[in-house]
Order: C-alpha cells, then structure tokens, then sequence
C-alpha cells in the first residue's frame, strides 16, 4: 500500500474476524467509511486484514448487529511505539542521561603535558595556564583554542622562543623552545674583521688577532680592522680574529605622517552568540538574531565536539561581537613632527643590531604638504661594525 509511513504515524492494527457473513461485514465497514488493506481469508469463516488505530475503535458498533466476533492480533505504530517508549523512560532517560554524561566529560580538560621546558619555566607556564582558564576539570569550550592559547603564552612569558599547543583528545600536548640556550662554542676558521660600512671608531674590543685601527680613525667599507695574521716576518700563524669593533655610522630616514587619521576603535559594548555547527548548518544555543551594533567586528573561536577519542562532525562556535565607533586624531605640527621622529626612529632600529644605540638625530628637511608632515632625518648611530672575513694560510700577512 502507498504512503505506509502516513499509516505507521497514525497506527494501525491487524484484526481477526470469525463468523458468517464474511463479506456483508466487510461491506458494511467500506460503506462506512472504514479503511481496510491486506484482506486474507483463513478457511470458510476466518478473514484478517489491516486497519487504522482510528477506525479499529470504531468496528465493535458494527460488529453487534452481525454474526461475526472480532479480535486484535497485532497493533504496531507511532502511538503504540511512543507507548512502549512512556513504559521504558526510565531506562531511556538513564541511557540518555549517560550519553550526555560521557558526551560532556570527553570535551573537558583531564590533562596538560608540557615538553622541552626547565623546571622554572613549566612552573610559569602553568601559571599563565591557570589565568588563562586551561587547567584540569574546565570545559574545553569555555577557553580559548590552541591558537589563542599559543600566541598568549608566546607574549606573555618572555623566556619562550616558540611553544607548540596540541589538543589531543582531553589532553593539551606543549612542546617548548627557550630562549637563552647554552650555545655550543662556535668554531672559527682562520680570519680576519673588516669594516662592514664606513664609520669613526670609537671603542675597540680585541680577543684575539692584531688590531690595525685606533679609536677617532675614519674607515671606509671592506678596510681591514683586526687582521687574523700574526708572528714573525717569513713565518706567519693565522688565526681567527675575535672582538668588537665599535664605530660611530650614518643613516638617513624619510617618513610622512598624516596631521588627520581616521579608524575605528571599540567601544567597550559587546554580544555573545552560541551555536553547533553541522556541516553548513548553524544551531543557534543562545544569542539569537541579528547584531544590535551598526558597525561591529566579530570574533569566532571553534572548538571541536569529541565522543571519547573520537572527534565528531560537530563544532561549538563561540562568536564576540564588539561594536566600534569611528574616531578621529588630530595632530598639531609641533606633535606630528614629534611622532615622525619616532617612527622614525622605529624604522632605523628594526635595521640594526639589539646592540646598537642612536647617539643623535637631526632634522636635514621638513615640510607639510596635503595634510602630511614630511621630514627627512640624519641618525648617527653607534654600532659594531666588525665582519669576519676567512683569510687562507697562503696568505702572507
């Protein structure tokens, strides 16, 4: 029969009729407009056949005025499926109850291993752990994810050279690289520290080799500083010459800075929406419609949903909408000339050494033009300018 479901959602049951007048009961049941399917007869007085839950409660008013007796073999269906189901709850519940239970103990934190660190060092990891809410016993939802968690720790403890931040299962995997570690004795070949651009010395520093310039000496690119070469004329030894060689150098910086900046910047007002993602389909759990803000930016961390150590295809997606308003900064001449210079300042340093100092700046041109402070500087600047040059043992001096 067609559309079984549609009968299976109503249900529907098997009924047994025994008697005379098989077929003037059936006819009465059709006129009535009773609906009956799968009509099998079962020798000369015995028939069963199919009906809806509906019409079954209907037949007895007519089987009184025949001489046929009916009974109900089977019933089967949504209503005596939910039957079925009401009288079981409890185990239902309990088998639901367990799965919610396994489901939200295998997206907590139940472990933190952390790899490659001194003692000291785990120990500050930890504990920026604990600010951050990574610690054993919280819901793996409720923090940030590994990417988050890696850049934190990055910033926020200054012995870390990098950190790597796995989620495997219930368990964060760290593995650490320090700054700082022991260096194992560089070994130098023969040679010799030459001038790596023109300069005045002004502080000389030789561990080992001949030093063949003096503090207020002017030295131009390439010229020889310490030679590695050493002892008696027609008997030379070559070594590696070590040291620094501190001179006074020369840059020159060109910077525009607008007097008028526009750009946006938070507000501080803030939304939170939850949901499950299925594939491409979103499940809204909590902050529901469209943003209240006109202008906003919005913040997406996912987390995984894990059944034991399996990872299903669901995501939690915790989204932070803040609303950011446009604001202007103005600069007078006097504060953008200012601010040029340290950004300009800014720009000679990421081109030097840590080591290196700015002895002093000076303004060469200055002028403002379509909104802009346009200034072009001379830095002097204080760095070691030695190199190392290999020299080979052919070399006569």
């Amino acid at each position: 029969m067609k559309n079984q479901w549609i009968e299976f959602l109503y249900g529907r049951v098997t009924v047994k009729v025994t008697g005379r007048g098989l077929e003037r009961f059936l006819n009465v049941l059709t006129r009535n407009g009773l609906h009956i399917w799968n009509v099998k007869r079962h020798g000369t007085e015995t028939i069963t056949f199919k009906m809806r839950l509906q019409d079954a409660l209907k037949i007895r008013r007519f089987a009184r005025n025949s001489q046929c007796r009916i009974s109900f073999l089977q019933r089967s269906g949504a209503p005596f499926l939910l039957k079925r189901l009401l009288k079981n709850s409890g185990f239902m519940l309990g088998a639901a109850a367990f799965l919610l239970l396994i489901l939200f103990l295998s997206n907590m934190i139940w472990g933190i291993e952390i790899k490659g660190a001194k003692p000291d060092t785990e120990y500050q990891i930890r504990k920026e752990l604990d600010k951050m809410g990574v610690k054993i016993g919280q819901v793996q939802f409720l923090v940030d994810n590994v990417e988050g968690i890696q850049r934190k720790l990055t910033n926020n403890i200054n012995s870390l050279t990098w950190v790597g931040v796995e989620l495997k299962g219930t368990t964060y995997h760290l593995q650490v690289v320090e700054k700082n570690e022991p260096k194992k004795p560089e070994q130098l070949s023969p040679q010799n520290l030459i001038a790596k651009k023109k300069a005045i010395i002004v502080k000389t520093y030789v561990e080992t080799g001949q030093k063949v310039v003096d503090i207020n000496d002017h030295v131009e690119k390439g010229q020889l500083l310490v030679s590695g070469v050493y002892g008696q004329e027609g008997k030379p030894e070559l070594t590696a010459a070590k040291g620094e060689i501190w001179g006074e150098t020369w840059y020159k910086s060109h910077v525009e800075l607008p007097l008028v900046s526009n750009f946006k910047v938070y507000n501080g007002k803030e939304e939170e929406k939850h949901s499950l993602l299925f594939g491409n389909i979103h499940l809204p759990i909590w902050g529901f419609g469209k943003p209240e803000f006109k202008n906003y930016e919005t913040e997406t961390d996912e987390h995984k949903v894990h059944f034991l150590k399996w990872e299903l295809p669901i995501t939690y997606v915790h989204k932070t909408i803040r609303e950011q308003e446009d604001f202007q900064r103005s600069y007078s001449n006097q504060e953008a000339e200012q601010k040029a210079i340290e950004l300009a300042k800014k720009q000679i340093k990421s081109q030097l050494d840590d080591d290196a100092k700015i002895k002093d700046e000076k303004i060469l041109q200055k002028a403002i033009e379509n909104g802009k402070v346009i200034l072009d500087i001379h830095f002097k600047i204080i760095e070691n300018i030695a190199v190392g040059q290999p020299i080979s043992k052919e070399t006569p001096e």
